[in-house]
């Protein structure tokens, strides 16, 4: 796939969409930069995720699977999904430099899918036995927003993690 950054999409919807959710997405990678393996696997919060998990929650269940299954309808990464399991849980062997990688080769494969496309282009698979009958996000320019949401409510939670870990915060207004 071909790598797209917001400054390479012609359509300006798009394009703007696109930069919202790559601020989002710096947001997710920024806030855990200096974080060693042990800090990135430790649970802070009563629920029990760490911030790797988190991560991995973000490219599998979010990145992969709104763009690279519902909206390209990629028969592998649709199937990729069966027996996965809990995407929150990291592999005891799976390194913290690889699921960061993971999370920014998610993102640019969305990136490649997103720029190529029209804002109302409909999605190519749809879950229907995973959302019921009254839930559909109907094109791209839905699956953005779903996206920017779901990212940016997540970066919120790593920011209370950080901030519960070392108490460092990504940036306090006064």
């Amino acid at each position: 796939m071909a790598v797209t950054t917001p400054a390479e999409v012609a359509n300006p919807e798009i394009k703007a969409l696109l930069s919202a959710l790559t601020d989002q997405r710096d947001h997710v990678l920024g806030i855990l930069e200096g974080l060693d393996d042990d800090a990135l696997r430790r649970p802070v919060l009563p629920s029990g995720w760490d911030c790797l998990g988190l991560v991995r929650h973000l490219t599998l269940d979010v990145e992969r699977f709104w763009f690279l299954a519902v909206f390209l309808g990629d028969e592998d990464v649709i199937a990729s999904f069966e027996g996965l399991g809990d995407s929150w849980q990291v592999p005891a062997d799976a390194t913290a430099a690889e699921v960061l990688d993971a999370y920014r080769t998610a993102a640019r494969d969305a990136d490649a899918v997103i720029g190529a496309a029209a804002p109302d282009a409909p999605p190519a698979w749809w879950p229907a036995d995973l959302f019921g009958p009254d839930y559909r996000l109907h094109d791209l320019r839905e699956l953005l927003l779903h996206v920017i949401t779901e990212t940016a409510c997540h970066a919120g939670h790593l920011d209370a993690a950080r901030e519960l870990l070392d108490g460092r915060r990504w940036l306090t207004l006064t």
